[in-house]
């Protein structure tokens, strides 16, 4: 099955938590101008709710997933006070 590419690189929302090797959870992704949901795999458990990254496409809506979080959060306090 062809991978999707338009996919990978993209951050989404965990609508059903992953359950590592023992099946899928379900990603929402917002992609090609409006939003898509795939079937998400992961190495390890994730819970529903949490921002992942697209790694890789499976094919047919499926995509496997790592654990996300934006490095720009991690600069918040930093850009207090500059003009």
């Amino acid at each position: 099955m062809a991978q999707d590419e338009a996919v990978i690189g993209c951050t989404g929302e965990l609508l059903i938590g992953t359950r590592g090797s023992a099946g899928p959870g379900e990603i929402l992704v917002r992609v090609r101008g409006g939003s898509e949901t795939f079937l998400a795999w992961s190495q390890e458990p994730l819970p529903r709710g949490a921002t992942v990254l697209v790694i890789e496409s499976r094919g047919f809506r499926e995509v496997d997933v790592i654990a996300w979080g934006d490095p720009l959060d991690t600069l918040g306090g930093l850009s207090a006070g500059v003009d």
